[in-house]
């Protein structure tokens, strides 16, 4: 096991290609401990390199309105109107 921090968008690259190599190893393994622990810097370095913005809260409920298939209407009778 030779892990070392991801600092770069190579080493991101390769950490990736050696997780998809490794990724159904036995967690009892070498393997499996190096999988853990790539997971772990890959998704530091994510957070760090692509984060994503919190959504606004509207267009949240709207997107799951629409994903539900309820209508604008549908939940006066829950929370009332005006």
């Amino acid at each position: 096991m030779n892990i070392k921090p991801i600092r770069t968008e190579k080493d991101y690259e390769k950490a990736l290609k050696r997780l998809e190599k490794i990724f159904d190893s036995s967690s009892k393994s070498k393997e499996g401990d190096e999988a853990e622990i790539l997971s772990l810097l890959i998704d530091n370095y994510e957070k760090q390199h692509f984060p994503i913005a919190a959504p606004d809260p509207i267009e949240a409920i709207k997107i799951r309105m629409e994903e539900m298939n309820i209508k604008q209407k549908d939940p006066v009778g829950v929370i009332g109107g005006k």
